[in-house]
């Protein structure tokens, strides 16, 4: 291009500047090198006075002053592995992972729930170490029952709480709870027989009918406000920690930590949205299988060209 423009062959938008340099549309042209490339974008990126600064905003800055071809492709590329960037900066995206609410009991007692109210000792949420402990593990073997934990720090998981239509007594009996002044009204043959079997049962199909609805409208609401995002094992990614309380056992604090930290190796995938993830040795305390809206993929700082 440079011995075309000294030779006066008209090349549109093209001059050479007193300085030397070739010029685009008045910018200076960068050569095909990618170390110069690679200087410009750190000049723009790492620098006191720009503050890593987003692939959009970069590259309007750098557009009024440089021009080379793919630059902004390049910018884009830059950005998305700078390590700073990957744990510092917010994700402007709806959260990962489709709701995968728990299966509906089939029959009575099939699905037993418990609530601690009071004068209990503080225990980390979700994750009680009264049911994952050897002890627990060992008794639901012996009665082939399953304990069906909920993901970490992601309580949407467990979320039964729409009305059935009636009370939970006239769920779990079949039949309207009654008073002691009541039972007079009722004789033995009216208490047991066939008929309140077929109630009972039918019943049960009316409240299953019922949550299996309410389960689909949670589930479609949820879902309008999500994205499905998929890792697969052997990737490394970033987790997220967030300054709410229960979550500071990450290392740092404050207003200035990184929003993730890592990248952590994956090592088995749970379910449909969690991943089980190499922690390091220091977090050997925290449970190690995370939610997908928790994990952020990491992108490695290497070489662009």
């Amino acid at each position: 291009m440079r011995s075309r423009i000294k030779a006066g062959d008209a090349v549109e938008g093209w001059n050479i500047h007193s300085n030397g340099g070739i010029h685009f549309l008045n910018k200076l042209c960068n050569p095909n090198d990618a170390q110069v490339k690679e200087e410009v974008m750190k000049e723009a990126h790492h620098s006191r006075f720009t503050v890593h600064p987003g692939e959009t905003k970069m590259y309007h800055d750098l557009k009024h002053q440089y021009w080379w071809q793919g630059m902004k492709r390049d910018i884009s590329k830059f950005v998305s592995k700078c390590l700073t960037c990957q744990q510092v900066k917010v994700e402007h995206q709806k959260p990962a992972g489709l709701l995968q609410p728990l299966p509906i009991a089939e029959w009575q007692w099939d699905h037993v729930t418990m609530d601690f109210v009071t004068g209990l000792p503080r225990t980390p949420q979700n994750r009680d170490p009264r049911f994952t402990s050897q002890f627990w593990q060992s008794l639901q073997k012996a009665l082939g029952t399953e304990i069906r934990l909920s993901s970490a720090f992601h309580p949407q998981t467990d979320g039964f709480q729409s009305s059935i239509g009636m009370a939970p007594y006239e769920a779990l009996y079949g039949r309207p709870c009654r008073s002691p002044m009541c039972w007079m009204e009722y004789g033995e043959a009216t208490l047991i027989g066939p008929e309140l079997v077929q109630e009972t049962t039918d019943k049960i199909r009316v409240i299953r009918d019922r949550l299996l609805a309410a389960q689909s409208r949670q589930k479609s609401y949820a879902d309008h406000r999500r994205r499905p995002l998929e890792f697969r094992i052997g990737d490394h990614v970033f987790l997220r920690v967030t300054p709410r309380k229960g979550v500071f056992r990450f290392g740092k604090r404050g207003k200035l930590a990184p929003r993730y930290v890592g990248p952590f190796e994956i090592l088995q995938k749970i379910g449909e949205v969690a991943y089980k993830l190499a922690l390091l040795p220091q977090l050997s305390g925290i449970h190690d299988v995370f939610h997908v809206s928790m994990l952020r993929k990491y992108e490695p700082d290497t070489t662009m060209y």
